[in-house]
């Protein structure tokens, strides 16, 4: 992963990213539902560590959770902060690297990577570093939740393209309140990575302005993470499927290792 490259994808989507969805609100309170039950408990003191602008951290304080959010976005982070103080939620958000969390250690009940966010890594090298991190702050037995694209199946299919998904205004469906988004992907040669071209057509003037950004992942299977969750010293390491949980993308549940 370039970490610049990465932060300035984020940054430059932090003001647009909730157009991603056709109703923001609602995917942070089903979110949130999701990521709650699988917590478990009251009151956790929670590290989302690729909190984006707080779709699942803000989920997640509506519970009662204490939620800490961080971001390799300076942006997207403050949107977090912002976002919760709305809704009148304590949320305390930084910027920070997933590979080198500014927290002590055993600091958390459970930490929470979602979103596809840890394949934004390119490397087992990053990968392993981050998952180190997320067992360093986690407390004894503490709760892991890392969510990817379901990569088994892609690998297999290599799509090239995502369905548009379209957004719209509470007050109306014409071209002033519908915002359009889609993703081109470009396979590397090794197969495993791949370049994304992220597009949004938003309504200007009686005409759509496009605004294209673009990064790059790796298309990590269940089994490679899995075993990269173990070396990294997390135990009971599992899948659970979107039809079992209600979350939108397949989660890896372990928790950390005496």
């Amino acid at each position: 992963m370039t970490g610049m490259s990465v932060t300035r994808f984020y940054d430059e989507l932090a003001d647009d990213y909730h157009l991603i969805y056709a109703d923001w609100d609602a995917s942070v309170r089903r979110q949130g539902d999701a990521l709650d039950a699988l917590v478990g408990r009251e009151r956790a003191t929670v590290l989302d560590c690729s909190c984006g602008i707080g779709t699942q951290a803000i989920g997640l304080a509506l519970h009662g959770h204490h939620v800490t959010g961080t971001d390799l976005s300076p942006r997207a982070a403050a949107r977090a902060a912002r976002e919760a103080g709305r809704r009148n939620l304590c949320l305390r958000t930084a910027a920070a690297d997933m590979r080198r969390l500014p927290f002590p250690d055993g600091r958390f009940d459970t930490v929470v990577c979602a979103d596809n966010s840890l394949p934004h890594l390119l490397t087992e090298r990053d990968v392993r570093a981050a998952l180190a991190e997320m067992r360093r702050v986690l407390r004894p037995a503490g709760l892991l939740l890392v969510s990817t694209r379901p990569y088994d199946d892609l690998l297999r299919d290599r799509p090239t393209s995502t369905p548009p998904r379209v957004h719209r205004t509470a007050d109306g469906a014409g071209p002033g309140q519908r915002a359009v988004t889609f993703q081109l992907w470009h396979w590397h040669d090794d197969g495993e990575h791949y370049d994304l071209e992220h597009f949004q057509l938003l309504p200007a003037a009686g005409e759509w302005r496009v605004r294209t950004r673009r990064t790059t992942y790796w298309a990590l299977g269940r089994n490679r993470l899995t075993g990269l969750a173990a070396e990294a010293g997390f135990v009971g390491v599992g899948w659970r499927m979107p039809q079992e949980t209600g979350f939108f993308q397949p989660l890896l549940v372990a928790r950390a290792g005496g």
